[in-house]
């Protein structure tokens, strides 16, 4: 569908590249269908932690979880900085946007689908006679 505003369609554009990126949607998706990187997540959603406290939570190794929180980090999912040595690692609640879009659209697609096929199936139910008027 084309739009006559050349500014509307630059904002549609802009809107599909910066927000539904499907290859961020993608990196998202793929980050959290791993049980151990969701885990780390949750752990994250109690304030920050560097490789170290993440590993005494967890028998992981300290190579595992820098491995798991750089597949985050490229999913957007988390940000990491600099305090000396150590690199403590945060959540970066943005990151969930496209996935909470998406969901959000699949969710609203769906139960509107399912809405239909159910009147569709009772359209075409026969009609009960009620015992009563018999």
């Amino acid at each position: 569908m084309r739009h006559s505003d050349p500014n509307l369609q630059f904002t549609a554009g802009l809107y599909n590249l910066v927000v539904m990126d499907p290859n961020r949607l993608n990196r998202a998706f793929a980050a959290l269908a791993d049980p151990t990187r969701r885990a780390i997540l949750e752990r994250l959603a109690a304030g920050e932690a560097g490789v170290v406290e993440l590993a005494r939570d967890s028998s992981l190794t300290q190579p595992a979880i820098t491995k798991h929180l750089k597949v985050l980090e490229r999913a957007g999912l988390i940000g990491r900085s600099r305090d000396g040595q150590r690199r403590p690692a945060r959540l970066e609640l943005e990151g969930l946007v496209p996935v909470d879009d998406w969901l959000r659209r699949a969710h609203a697609e769906w139960s509107d689908r399912l809405d239909r096929l159910e009147a569709h199936f009772e359209s075409q139910s026969p009609v009960k006679e009620d015992k009563q008027d018999a």
